[in-house]
């Protein structure tokens, strides 16, 4: 069997997001085929590893640190978003209430927010769009203004966008943030046929429930530093997501998901 390919590879890496310093000595390796889950408190530098992902925020160069992206130091933006695709409550907000649902999906070919009057996008990339839709169960939505369209069909517009050119990678920070129940479960069940058929996710959250079955990585992250990284069942245990979170807590298993109590 040959090696697994490393999509992201950090070494001692110090990085900035606005004045605050998030990480100041972070190394970490992610694989292609590896579903991973990174779990951690608010402020703990979750979304910030995203930012280095995606080339929002960049490391601070010193020696004997880097920032590799599937083995190089310097990645092509365009050939980046070809390999991974992003979902991101950031990158729900940017979009105007007037975008057509089909836009927002095809503004995924183009890196940008809506299609402006300059892009003219292909009979092949429309019928993506179109297959992607129905595979997401929103092609009754395809004219539909972006604003009048629920936060779990936005956030699934969204996917639809991230997966236009079949990614290796499908990276999702806090995917389940603000939807009900019925949107929470739909959109899971979204990432779950994804996982099954070879797509590799990275979930970057703070909601255990929402862990779905076919992640086999964890790692704990807090105050910028990995408090552990391990096998999921060995790190979503009483002991160490208390350890993470600083308060007694109890996990409980059932259908292959987790939920989370206070310990009594």
């Amino acid at each position: 069997m040959p090696p697994a390919t490393t999509y992201l590879e950090l070494k001692a890496v110090a990085a900035y997001l606005g004045p605050r310093l998030v990480f100041n000595d972070l190394s970490l390796r992610l694989l292609v085929g590896e579903n991973t889950v990174i779990l951690g408190p608010n402020g703990a530098g979750k979304s910030a590893l995203i930012k280095l992902l995606s080339r929002e925020i960049y490391p601070v160069v010193k020696p004997g640190s880097w920032l590799r992206i599937f083995g190089e130091k310097t990645v092509n933006l365009w050939d980046l978003r070809a390999r991974i695709g992003l979902v991101s409550s950031d990158l729900q907000a940017d979009y105007g209430g007037c975008v057509a649902a089909s836009d927002v999906v095809l503004s995924g070919f183009f890196g940008s927010v809506g299609i402006g009057r300059s892009q003219e996008p292909s009979a092949g990339q429309r019928e993506r769009v179109g297959e992607l839709l129905c595979q997401l169960g929103l092609e009754d939505l395809e004219e539909r203004p972006y604003a009048q369209l629920s936060d779990g069909q936005q956030r699934r517009l969204l996917l639809a966008r991230a997966l236009v050119h079949r990614p290796q990678v499908l990276v999702l920070d806090e995917p389940t943030n603000g939807l009900d129940l019925k949107a929470k479960h739909e959109l899971l069940a979204n990432l779950r046929v994804l996982a099954q058929k070879g797509t590799t996710l990275l979930i970057v959250t703070h909601q255990i429930e929402t862990i779905i079955p076919e992640i086999s990585r964890c790692i704990l992250l807090s105050q910028g530093a990995v408090l552990a990284d391990g096998p999921i069942d060995e790190l979503l245990q009483d002991a160490p997501l208390s350890a993470l979170f600083n308060t007694p807590l109890r996990v409980c298993k059932a259908a292959s998901y987790r939920q989370v109590f206070p310990a009594e």
